[in-house]
């Protein structure tokens, strides 16, 4: 056992492995292409095939085919044995080096009974899938979650095939604006209890970790405002990510959050990520 971790320790030194390690992590549960992790960390396809195959013979990732594509994702079990030795043994599951795993919610919750949750959905512009997210959650469950949405690089104007898909769906969108991620990560923003990503290229970008630790996972959906066509098909791409959206949402806002600990809550807002936008619609 030392060894094997001694192993994963060595491997993940490395600052190009280990940001493949946590790209990955961000992206969980998926499956994502080599070429995609090329393109987003800006590594040659050589030399990230090096840094793969050091990671799965450390046993920190695996890889699936699909098709001609070799895909990875993190190892979930081996990385756990990981932590669990580096807690438990070395540690010695000392509290004081231990508490960041061991809190239930962000630093917002208090009360599960009577608290409202804070929500944050992320993507690229903030400009259509987030913002769909911030309104149908709030405009569904507003009396139990407080939602808000950001952007990492935000457009200066909403969408306006997604502003008229909300209106003609009857939902307000007159304080609707969008946001930069770096509006909720500074002094007096909310303790977020969840943090959502809804656009792979945002999941994929490096963001200081959350404080409070919320339960994060990621919604990766197809962008619509890259629809190409007419006016009809856009506006179609546009509707299929409403819906795709709301019926996750519906889903997230029937989880039984008083009852389920932290470990299930992060299984089924994976799960629930896992849809497949055909299946929603459906």
């Amino acid at each position: 056992m030392e060894i094997r971790i001694a192993s994963q320790l060595s491997t993940l030194g490395h600052p190009q492995r280990l940001a493949i390690f946590r790209m990955l992590m961000r992206r969980l549960p998926d499956s994502v292409p080599a070429g995609e992790i090329a393109d987003a960390l800006d590594i040659k396809p050589s030399t990230l095939s090096a840094y793969l195959s050091n990671l799965l013979d450390a046993g920190l990732l695996s890889q699936t085919r699909v098709g001609t594509s070799l895909r990875y994702n993190v190892n979930v079990t081996n990385v756990q044995g990981m932590l669990d030795f580096l807690l438990l043994d070395c540690c010695r599951g000392r509290p004081d080096m231990c508490s960041p795993l061991a809190v239930g919610f962000g630093q917002g919750m208090t009360d599960m009974s009577f608290s409202k949750f804070n929500v944050l959905f992320i993507c690229t512009g903030n400009s259509a899938r987030s913002i769909f997210a911030e309104t149908i959650l709030r405009d569904m469950a507003g009396d139990r979650f407080d939602v808000y949405s950001a952007g990492t690089r935000p457009f200066s104007e909403l969408n306006p095939m997604a502003v008229d898909v909300l209106r003609k769906k009857g939902h307000g969108v007159t304080a609707l604006r969008a946001k930069n991620v770096q509006e909720f990560m500074g002094e007096g923003a909310p303790a977020f209890d969840f943090v959502f990503t809804v656009c792979d290229q945002a999941a994929n970008e490096e963001c200081p970790a959350w404080s409070g630790q919320p339960i994060s996972a990621h919604w990766g959906m197809i962008d619509p405002v890259k629809a190409t066509g007419s006016d009809a098909q856009r506006s179609l791409a546009f509707q299929a990510a409403y819906g795709a959206l709301r019926n996750r949402i519906s889903a997230f806002t029937a989880l039984p959050m008083s009852t389920l600990d932290r470990i299930s809550l992060q299984k089924a807002v994976d799960d629930i990520g896992q849809m497949n936008e055909e299946d929603t619609l459906a």
